[in-house]
């Protein structure tokens, strides 16, 4: 922005001095039509300086409203992976598993007590034991949860006609235990098709904390067990609300 200023107060500094030299050594006759032209160059700079100002700006609104829809069906995706998990026990391959998953699947309803039994320790000895009992008293479908949300389109990245890319893995923890992962994600050039080249380019290198790191927008992790993002808190404002 500095550079851009300091480029329009250069070029205006230039344009009086050129104006000066007009009225000094410039013949009286040819004076209006050199004037004319020093007035649309005059023109031209504002309008390239202005355009400069307004572009980032403009790229700026228009990506962070394309972000935050894309964000938004993020979300969805990640709710249906945890359903699809918490009922199967491993988190689907494609989206129109986790389609149908939604469509076809029940959480079963449970109820917990805690109950109290005698224990006989032998020898006439029997003492009191707290213990859990775990009861499935009905079902609830999937799809209660998801009534408020579009999930049948949450695999389409928004503004596109692209996808989102699913990938499942494994990250081994404690005991050797194979803990199930999984990486969604959309690239950012599907994202933001259409807009500045160069902007989208530095986009694609964002790597700041207030910024959508990385070249593609994404959920979850291959290296490690977690079902975080990589956009910053502001995209998830509108949830705390709620």
């Amino acid at each position: 922005m500095f550079k851009i200023l300091l480029v329009f107060i250069l070029g205006l500094i230039a344009c009086y001095f050129i104006a000066k030299a007009i009225l000094k050594f410039v013949p009286k006759k040819v004076q209006p039509v050199v004037s004319l032209v020093l007035y649309a160059l005059i023109a031209l700079l504002a309008y390239k300086t202005y355009d400069s100002i307004m572009t980032p700006i403009k790229f700026h609104a228009e990506k962070e409203e394309r972000y935050a829809k894309v964000i938004k069906n993020l979300k969805v995706i990640k709710e249906a992976q945890a359903a699809h998990k918490k009922v199967t026990g491993k988190y689907a391959k494609t989206g129109d598993a986790l389609v149908k998953f939604i469509d076809t699947a029940k959480f079963a309803d449970i109820e917990i007590k805690n109950l109290v039994r005698k224990v006989d320790k032998g020898g006439g000895i029997s003492v009191e034991e707290e213990y859990r009992q775990v009861d499935t008293v009905g079902y609830t479908p999937v799809r209660a949860s998801f009534a408020s949300t579009n999930y049948k389109d949450m695999m389409t990245v928004p503004g596109t006609d692209k996808q989102f890319k699913i990938t499942l893995g494994e990250v081994q923890k404690a005991h050797g235990y194979m803990a199930p992962v999984y990486l969604i994600e959309a690239n950012k050039d599907d994202v933001l098709a259409g807009m500045d080249a160069d902007l989208v380019r530095q986009e694609k290198e964002a790597i700041a904390n207030d910024q959508v790191k990385g070249a593609t927008i994404m959920i979850g992790s291959l290296a490690e067990v977690t079902d975080s993002g990589n956009w910053p808190p502001k995209y998830d404002q509108g949830d705390a609300k709620k």
